[in-house]
């Protein structure tokens, strides 16, 4: 037994050997060790690929060309992989999309901490396309790289780095383009990518011409879809210069989105953007049955000085917001998806919002309810028929009270949305603390009888109604201002939050976080 325990610990300690060593062995059996330096002494490996065979062989770069590396041979490609002075686990690695050897400070920053770096030539003609496969393959499979690697993409190599992706979605850690062109093709292909949760960075000048074409539709886009992007834009910037002279933060987003996919924790402790990667176990409410996980964030700005850049950047996006999980899922016999998005921490007793309507990016009374541990719960919406179904929001509700959840969650809606979730407390008043109404819009398919002209049960049963509501709302005065009269003429607990000024939109009140501590006063109460 001790001679089994020993061999074991043998193969263990080979296993955790140096990963430099091992590839730089494996290597040197193709190359006779054949190597350059690159910036701060890291080693350098250089390869030529057949187009045609796509064979692999190993080739020394010329003395004239220092870090950078020039054009390849007609019909071949020019392959690089620079070698970390201390791999770290798992061997992870970044992909340069395209422009080797520019703005490199990012690179360098990951080879510090471990990553491998690899490139093969690309430039205008020469677009992502099978010779890329078979340089993944032979990072992969012949020199044991990460399956996933991250991309670093400047300009055109963001575009490529994007190409690839989309058509590899699970082949990727993540990405960071810089100031990224971008086609129409790759663009209808970034579902794939949020669907596999890859996170996006794009860095971008605010004066950039292509910023709007490409990156500020890829965050409207990828966010809708689910998926984490985060966005930094650098004020008075234009197309150049790319990246960011300390590259810290770069370098910090992609170990830790790198070591999320590995299963592992980043091994320096540097600085990044956030610690929203962390991944979950599925909550028990979905167990058992199909579900599509994606994030939810908001769309805040904040406005940082950077003083290795001397500028000042706009961030914003899932690195530099709260990020929360969202699962839509069916529930048997319910007509309709149910989507809850989860706080990072509950509160006590798991108190919750009961919604109407699709909950958006700028929904800030539920950002705001969300950081204070409320689990948000949008009802589920049949395809089949014109009205919501009571029973199965009854049923909803049931499945969340048997996982746990508060018995009486707060009814929420804007707009039309604020009628239905009315007139579902007016139905099921003993599980209801509260009503949050924006912009109301008494519009109601659950029952035949308008929800102002049955107040009496919501009434009865003590429940508080806080309202938001613009002054300029053409609906202001037929449907909020009506709704605060008569409830409190029954002698109900109502407030009206009114914003003079404003119209219907936007929804959300000023003081959203406000809002949301007068809604969880509600929930503290017996």
């Amino acid at each position: 037994m001790k001679r089994s325990f020993l061999k074991h610990l043998v193969v263990c300690c080979l296993f955790f050997f140096s990963v430099k060593y091992l590839v730089a062995q494996d290597l040197s059996s193709l190359s006779g060790n054949e190597k350059t330096t690159w910036h701060e002494g890291f080693d350098r490996y250089d390869f030529l690929m057949d187009e045609a065979t796509l064979a692999i062989t190993p080739f020394k770069a010329p003395e004239g060309e220092k870090f950078g590396v020039g054009a390849p041979p007609k019909g071949q490609r020019r392959c690089i992989l620079v070698v970390p002075k201390k791999p770290a686990p798992g061997n992870p690695w970044s992909w340069q999309g395209c422009y080797w050897d520019h703005q490199p400070q990012t690179e360098i920053e990951l080879l510090r901490r471990g990553f491998c770096i690899a490139y093969t030539s690309a430039d205008a003609t020469l677009k992502p396309g099978r010779e890329w496969d078979a340089w993944y393959a032979f990072l992969t499979e012949k020199l044991g790289l990460s399956p996933k690697p991250a991309f670093i993409g400047m300009s055109r190599g963001g575009e490529y780095a994007y190409i690839w992706a989309t058509t590899h979605p699970d082949k990727v850690a993540c990405i960071y383009a810089d100031n990224p062109g971008m086609n129409r093709e790759t663009l209808m292909k970034l579902g794939e990518l949020a669907k596999n949760d890859v996170p996006l960075l794009n860095i971008c000048g605010s004066i950039d011409p292509i910023l709007g074409d490409n990156t500020l539709f890829m965050e409207s886009l990828y966010q809708q879809l689910g998926g984490r992007f985060s966005l930094m834009i650098k004020d008075g910037f234009a197309h150049h210069p790319h990246s960011l002279h300390k590259a810290d933060p770069i370098a910090g987003w992609i170990e830790e989105n790198t070591a999320r996919v590995m299963g592992s924790t980043p091994a320096t402790g540097g600085a990044a953007m956030s610690g929203n990667a962390s991944p979950a176990a599925a909550p028990a409410f979905v167990a058992g049955v199909p579900f599509k996980k994606t994030w939810y964030y908001g769309i805040g700005n904040s406005y940082r000085y950077f003083p290795e850049e001397q500028a000042w950047i706009t961030c914003r996006g899932a690195s530099f917001s709260p990020c929360y999980e969202r699962y839509a899922f069916n529930i048997t016999g319910v007509q309709g998806a149910v989507v809850v998005i989860t706080p990072k921490k509950e509160a006590p007793g798991r108190p919750w919002v009961y919604r109407a309507g699709f909950g958006g990016r700028d929904a800030e009374t539920d950002l705001a309810l969300l950081e204070k541990g409320y689990y948000i719960v949008t009802g589920p919406v049949s395809f089949n028929s014109d009205s919501l179904l009571l029973k199965d929001w009854n049923a909803t509700w049931q499945l969340l009270v048997d996982n746990g959840f508060s018995k009486r969650p707060v009814m929420e809606g804007a707009g039309g949305a604020a009628g239905e979730v009315l007139s579902w407390a007016i139905e099921n008043p003993d599980k209801v603390s509260g009503i949050y109404a924006e912009d109301a819009v008494m519009r109601n398919t659950f029952s035949a009888t308008p929800p102002l002209d049955n107040l009496a049960p919501l009434v009865k049963a003590s429940i508080p109604i806080l309202l938001t509501g613009g002054s300029l709302d053409p609906a202001l005065k037929d449907n909020t201002l009506l709704l605060e009269q008569r409830y409190r003429q029954m002698g109900g607990k109502v407030r009206l939050i009114l914003q003079k000024g404003k119209g219907h939109y936007p929804l959300s009140p000023e003081d959203p976080g406000a809002t949301a501590k007068l809604i969880a006063d509600w929930q503290s109460k017996p």
